[in-house]
């Protein structure tokens, strides 16, 4: 008996075809996983452990050229639901070149006793410099018990400091984040895009990861630390990473403390109105998760006793979100060679990949949106269209195949040879990886008089996730060219509404 190598081969090709092609669906299934275990915060969550607890709050606020936010911040925080002798604002000065020290002095004088300024002479060393000079100032007494972190711009709903200190009771807490809510007042469709996205990541991916018992990261402009676990981050923030909220997440939990979400803890920010501005905060974030990754490589997939970083569902959502642009493009790959090899056999596997695209899509954006119904019913068309209305095309095609053979081309009138029928199976296969081409044209055209017009026609069309894809993707390319890696502040205007 002779082995026939050809059919080995053939069906070895098929067997590394369907893996590249099951790369598409692991974060589908892996977001899917995510939500699933959402309504399980009903029941395993720690509002059992919790208890009122209103320790003495010192926060500490970084300011570079605020002017026109801190005054307004600062008066919120003073009026916050919160006994007024318990609670301390400091605001670090870091060398602004406008009348941020002016504001923030007359608001100490307003306040004797609650606010201070605190004012470094060389600054533009990134957010965690500054946080760490206010930090190292605030420890000098014993005064603090818990640690405030926030952003100049942000404001704190009055009750949501309360709502974060009630989990600090337990004593295994080291650390409470915040539900950080897209709240500026001119809305465009980028910042509704952004708001459903905040609501995914946090009352929804949050939730969950506080059932599954780690979370990912701190949010950046509301982190709550008692002092025991600042004590235990050596008294500072990371200084190493673009990711310092995400390294001292991390941190407070290898030193086996939790660190808990809380949903009801609301606070507005202002986010980017512009693609540009979008690009430059989350290049920043993605380039930081890129060495996050790095730095914790010993702890992914490793299960410890101390922390559930390296557990299995952990480590596969946190690669799903950093590998999704290889994934999209991987997956096109397998479906692209599978068509050219047998077209009936990669039209049932596009079909049951897309079928559990659009199912994952559906559940997850349904469940958001009765998450926050108030953000969401603002936002309806970036809801519906979160995917991308091509994206939703090509999902209509894998439940009905006839609808781009037949009944789509019979509209215009048009009649598909079996060669251009070929042609467009291939388009659909391939779109996904071509639609990041597609958000980063949005973003070249948007200076531009047409960019007014046709940039956000383009996310509308291409998705707001292939946006975050585009981006991650050009954090990909940036890490291998060595590029400078530096912390670009965010423009704020005072846009945010409380």
């Amino acid at each position: 008996m002779t082995f026939d190598w050809g059919i080995f081969g053939y069906n070895t090709l098929v067997v590394v075809l369907l893996l590249l092609v099951a790369t598409g669906a692991v974060p589908v299934l892996a977001g899917a996983f995510s939500f699933i275990a959402i309504p399980f915060h009903a029941f395993k969550n720690h509002y059992r452990k919790a208890a009122p607890y209103l320790p003495r709050v010192a926060i500490v606020v970084p300011a570079w050229n605020e002017a026109a936010v801190i005054g307004r911040t600062i008066d919120r925080l003073i009026s916050l639901e919160y006994p007024p002798e318990n609670l301390r604002v400091f605001v670090v000065d870091d060398a602004s070149t406008d009348n941020t020290p002016d504001v923030v002095l007359a608001k100490a004088a307003l306040y004797p006793g609650q606010v201070f300024h605190l004012r470094r002479d060389k600054g533009g060393e990134g957010k965690a410099h500054t946080l760490n000079y206010g930090i190292r100032v605030i420890l000098q007494d014993d005064w603090m018990e818990a640690l405030l972190i926030m952003d100049a711009d942000v404001v704190y709903l009055p009750e949501a400091l309360r709502k974060m200190t009630r989990h600090l009771a337990d004593p295994k807490v080291g650390a409470v984040s915040a539900y950080i809510r897209e709240g500026s007042a001119d809305k465009n469709y980028l910042t509704r895009y952004i708001g459903i996205e905040y609501i995914l990541s946090q009352p929804a991916g949050r939730r969950a990861q506080n059932v599954l018992g780690a979370q990912a990261c701190l949010a950046g402009g509301a982190q709550l630390h008692t002092r025991e676990n600042l004590l235990a981050l050596g008294g500072q923030i990371d200084t190493s990473s673009l990711a310092e909220d995400t390294i001292t997440t991390f941190e407070t939990q290898i030193r086996g403390r939790e660190v808990v979400f809380e949903p009801l803890a609301i606070v507005h920010a202002e986010e980017p109105g512009l693609i540009a501005a979008l690009w430059k905060q989350r290049l920043r974030w993605a380039r930081g998760n890129i060495s996050v990754t790095a730095k914790y490589r010993k702890i992914w997939f490793r299960r410890s006793k101390v922390h559930n970083l390296g557990s299995w569902s952990f480590g596969i959502v946190w690669f799903s979100l950093w590998l999704l642009p290889v994934a999209m493009i991987t997956s096109s790959i397998g479906l692209l060679g599978l068509l050219l090899l047998h077209s009936q056999f990669a039209l049932a596997v596009f079909r049951a990949l897309w079928i559990i695209a659009a199912v994952s899509f559906t559940f997850t954006l349904a469940l958001a949106a009765q998450l926050d119904r108030k953000l969401s019913a603002n936002a309806w068309r970036e809801l519906l269209t979160f995917p991308g209305i091509i994206s939703m095309i090509v999902m209509l095609t894998a439940f009905f195949p006839k609808l781009t053979e037949v009944d789509i081309p019979a509209l215009f009138g048009w009649h598909l040879t079996s060669a251009g029928l070929f042609e467009l199976t291939i388009a659909i296969y391939i779109w996904i990886p071509f639609s990041m081409v597609g958000a980063w044209l949005a973003r070249a055209v948007e200076p531009t008089w047409i960019g007014k017009f046709l940039s956000p026609l383009l996310i509308y069309l291409v998705g707001y996730g292939s946006l975050l894809c585009a981006i991650t993707f050009d954090s990909y390319i940036k890490e291998l060219r060595h590029a400078d890696s530096k912390w670009d502040k965010t423009e704020k205007t005072g846009r945010v509404v409380g």
